[in-house]
């Protein structure tokens, strides 16, 4: 796709309107339900050896129920559909059927559709029952919450009706018994988006005992009075728009046991963590407004759920997934401030990689022999790239806390100091960027636009000793590297 140069410039002042960053989404969105829709014409190509004729039809099943879904509420079953972990999952279970795994069969990842199509069908309000596949001793609802599902069990009967859930998970209800459940909706074709996919969905029999109920709250938090169910619970954004802090899916962090700072995916957050993280979001709020409110607005737009990480109370991690488009892993934010910061840096990564799904900005291989000043090691040129895109972003952000006047000398100080060495490192890294012969005509406007962006940066002159400081710590930086390259 050709992108036009005007929304090119502006991406590459670390900003975006509206209008941009709803491109971005857009065609997110369109490349997920490209993705769904060659899943879905794998498993009809994959010989019984793969996918054996069971599972193919409880694929089909399930997608029966996502297109009734998406009839009944569009918008409700896209929050599942468009939901960052669902990317994550259609891709795994798509390379699991192109590259088979004997580790890991593709019909144990195509059973995942069950959990998305009944949480879809929860949202839209549909009357259904569905089965649901548990995953390490979980029962999970993507975008819901999750619950012990009983020792040896690999699947869950699951109803619903008008907002009201009911799990049939032994002991977790009361031990009465009661009828089976309500049958899944037939209605007519599927929409576009899922066109030519419907089948029937078997009514499973629920078993007895009374089941775990979960209801719709008018928050939109799916909520239980058993102490076994864990429900997503979610920050709000000032549009109304819930983020949802997400320590629940499977997917969060699937395809690796550890993020890059060998820091994992947060089990179970408590009540302690929740109010810390709460804090946080309350308190980064004012911070993105700064300067016009264009950070508020890419998070309004672009983030859809957190993944809190596991780590240390004093470090700090955090991390995008290029397959999840929407989500931001972090370890728990000590103050607004710094989860504000991790925003606006997660937040590039996750502009340019959508951006670079649309068009290419270069051709170079993805070789580590170029230097970044802020990571020790050698880097590929896209992931050059992506550093000084988001620490030049990080160097904006700096500054507009540094001159803000209501914030304490002691923050402006800090901010001034957190801005001169991103600006310092972007500095380093721009000649990298445009000297090279890589670059496509789209991404030589993009780089351009980074440079005269870092240009303006020094219309406001640090206070005495920030620059030096920052130009002594780069320079070491580049010393090291020499020595480390012989």
């Amino acid at each position: 796709m050709n992108v036009p140069e005007p929304l090119l410039r502006s991406l590459g002042s670390t900003g975006g309107d509206a209008g941009a960053l709803e491109l971005l989404v857009v065609q997110q969105r369109r490349r997920r339900r490209l993705t769904l829709r060659a899943l879905l014409d794998a498993v009809a190509e994959a010989p019984p050896t793969a996918v054996p004729p069971a599972a193919a039809a409880r694929v089909l099943a399930d997608w029966r129920l996502l297109t009734a879904a998406e009839r009944a509420d569009p918008a409700a079953a896209r929050r599942v559909v468009d939901y960052p972990m669902t990317g994550a999952w259609a891709e795994r279970a798509l390379r699991a059927l192109l590259a088979p795994d004997p580790a890991q069969p593709p019909a144990a990842a195509l059973a995942h559709l069950g959990a998305l199509a009944a949480s879809a069908a929860a949202r839209a309000g549909l009357r259904f029952t569905a089965t649901v596949p548990v995953r390490d001793g979980r029962l999970v609802l993507p975008t819901l919450g999750s619950c012990p599902a009983g020792p040896g069990r690999t699947e869950v009967h699951v109803s619903g009706d008008a907002g009201r859930l009911w799990l049939y998970v032994p002991g977790a209800g009361h031990p009465e018994a009661r009828p089976a459940g309500p049958a899944a909706p037939a209605g007519p074709a599927a929409p576009a988006a899922f066109a030519d996919t419907a089948a029937g969905h078997d009514t499973p029999h629920p078993g007895t005992g009374r089941p775990l109920e979960v209801r719709r709250g008018p928050d939109g938090i799916w909520r239980s009075a058993a102490a076994a169910w864990r429900p997503i619970r979610a920050l709000w954004g000032r549009d109304g728009r819930p983020v949802l802090l997400d320590d629940t899916d499977p997917y969060r962090d699937e395809e690796r046991s550890s993020n890059p700072y060998g820091m994992s995916a947060a089990g179970r957050l408590d009540p302690g963590q929740h109010a810390r993280w709460r804090t946080a979001w309350q308190e980064a709020q004012p911070w993105l407004r700064l300067g016009g409110g264009g950070r508020a607005l890419e998070t309004d737009t672009l983030l859809d759920c957190l993944v809190p990480l596991a780590g240390s109370p004093t470090a700090h991690s955090s991390a995008t997934r290029g397959e999840a488009f929407g989500a931001l892993l972090s370890s728990v934010p000590r103050s607004g401030l710094e989860l504000a910061g991790t925003l606006v840096h997660e937040l590039q990564h996750t502009k340019l990689l959508a951006l670079t799904a649309l068009t290419v900005l270069h051709t170079a291989d993805d070789e580590p022999r170029y230097w970044a000043p802020w990571r020790p090691d050698p880097r590929p040129f896209d992931g050059l790239f992506q550093g000084a895109y988001a620490h030049l972003a990080l160097a904006d952000f700096h500054q507009r806390v540094a001159l803000s006047p209501g914030a304490p000398p002691a923050v402006r100080d800090a901010a001034w100091a957190d801005h001169c060495r991103c600006r310092q490192q972007v500095e380093a890294a721009l000649p990298q960027l445009l000297g090279s012969s890589r670059l496509t005509a789209q991404g030589r406007t993009l780089a351009a636009a980074m440079s005269v962006h870092h240009m303006r940066l020094k219309e406001h002159a640090p206070p005495d000793g920030h620059l030096a400081r920052a130009t002594a710590y780069v320079e070491t930086a580049r010393v090291i590297w020499r020595r480390q390259s012989v």
